[in-house]
């Protein structure tokens, strides 16, 4: 396991040249943990934002309650999260132009 670890670290670490005259950024996944999630929630106020992060645990379809247990809580200065939602647009809109679009299946908004 440890071999496995060491193994995605070095995959992580590395380091890439931005324009002439730039910082050179350097990726350090050392302490990265990885987390899977399929529920999400965002919250903000004037100074942050906060992402929620978790799992549903229910099993079957069409239960009035659902649990979601929470794993990660991110929080950001809005300039960061302004940054992570174009970054976000972007690789979604790369994802739909291989793959096809992505159908969400969400309820009509009520006016």
């Amino acid at each position: 396991m440890s071999e496995k670890k060491e193994e995605t670290t070095q995959e992580v670490t590395k380091e890439s040249q931005t324009e002439q005259g730039q910082a050179k950024i350097r990726w350090d996944g050392s302490k990265m943990r990885s987390t899977y999630a399929n529920v999400c929630n965002v919250s903000s106020t004037r100074e942050e934002v906060t992402l929620l992060f978790g799992t549903n645990q229910n099993w079957h379809a069409g239960q009035t309650e659902l649990t979601v247990e929470l794993s990660d809580r991110i929080t950001v200065n809005p300039y960061a999260a302004k940054r992570l939602s174009i970054l976000l647009a972007n690789t979604i809109a790369e994802y739909e132009k291989r793959f096809g679009d992505l159908q969400l299946n969400l309820p009509e908004k009520s006016e």
